[in-house]
């Protein structure tokens, strides 16, 4: 009865916290900087984020996320009890509920690994939800009828699409790809053609800053700082927005292809729905120029980009466990 009902979107890039009767309360980088020699973490989050390519050799600045799962599973553990006990406190009377969204295609082996850790982190009860279900429900959707929704989520390490009808999940695909594969283009056609070698954080500045999925009416310009892959120097360019939709069409097409699978799996009877409704977008990719119209090009289905497009999962995650039994039904079992 006085447990913190807590909904977590486990990101790749970013962890958001949703607590209830209190919204979004945490929204952070999935980051841990760990110091080699003592093998003790020295900052998680924001903090750690900072230190990302400007680290010495004796601290390592790890993201214990790959591709929407755990890749180590001790640092993702400290992590979670770091975020959970900000919320709660140290010695909460009471450990918190939690329901952790993780993307629809991990496997059984991946899902325990998270619920675990969440038990570990200090969770009296841990739940799983599946992503695109989570973002469906935060997004406002009438998931509970008899009606076909669909949601695409893009995050930071996967894109999931959906079909949802009945509180549960009809068809769907999945491809660890997004927003830092996305980066990862920007940074490999800017080496490539210019023979410029940036970091993580620039990409993710050129990405947010003048990125569209589609050429622009008028062209963005922004002076890219980096080192010449030749000479060693510090060296300048101006790089554009029409540059960086060719550097990042072939993640987006990957993204697309996700898309479009779905749509093909689509029942007859919900796939005249989605038609009627649209689908919509959900993640950090939403927020991504023009990518909507991208997909409208490519489908034909109208899209709309959900109101808080970051936090629609936590919001979901943390809504499902408030209303446990309605959407028990699409919760993983581990």
């Amino acid at each position: 009865m006085f447990a913190k009902q807590i909904g977590i979107d486990l990101g790749t890039v970013n962890v958001l916290v949703y607590v209830k009767g209190r919204g979004i309360v945490l929204q952070e980088p999935s980051v841990v900087a760990i110091d080699i020699s003592t093998n003790r973490i020295v900052a998680i989050g924001s903090e750690a984020q900072k230190m990302v390519g400007r680290n010495p050799e004796s601290i390592e600045v790890a993201q214990p996320l790959k591709a929407g799962v755990i890749a180590d599973y001790i640092v993702t553990e400290a992590m979670l009890r770091y975020f959970i006990r900000k919320i709660v406190g140290r010695f909460p009377l009471v450990k918190p509920q939690v329901m952790i969204s993780i993307p629809k295609g991990v496997t059984t082996v991946e899902a325990r690994a998270v619920h675990d850790a969440a038990m570990q982190a200090g969770s009296r009860d841990a739940y799983l939800l599946p992503e695109p279900l989570a973002a469906a429900y935060g997004a406002g959707l009438p998931i509970e009828t008899p009606t076909g929704n669909m949601v695409v989520d893009m995050g930071g390490g996967t894109s999931e699409a959906a079909i949802i009808s009945l509180n549960d999940i009809v068809a769907w695909s999945s491809a660890r790809v997004g927003g830092r594969r996305v980066s990862e283009a920007i940074t490999n056609y800017i080496r490539k053609k210019y023979n410029l070698v940036i970091g993580e954080q620039t990409a993710d500045e050129i990405k947010i800053t003048i990125g569209s999925a589609l050429p622009l009416e008028d062209s963005l310009t922004m002076e890219v700082r980096g080192r010449d892959q030749v000479g060693g120097l510090p060296k300048t360019i101006q790089f554009t927005s029409d540059e960086v939709t060719e550097a990042i069409a072939e993640p987006l097409s990957l993204i697309v292809g996700v898309i479009k699978q779905t749509l093909e799996q689509a029942p007859p009877e919900l796939a005249s729905d989605i038609i009627d409704r649209g689908m919509v977008l959900t993640g950090g990719g939403a927020l991504l120029r023009h990518v909507s119209d991208l997909i409208t090009q490519e489908t034909s289905v109208p899209v709309f980009v959900a109101e808080q497009p970051m936090a629609v999962v936590a919001i979901g995650a943390g809504r499902a466990l408030d209303n446990y039994d309605i959407m028990r039904r699409g919760i993983m079992r581990v």
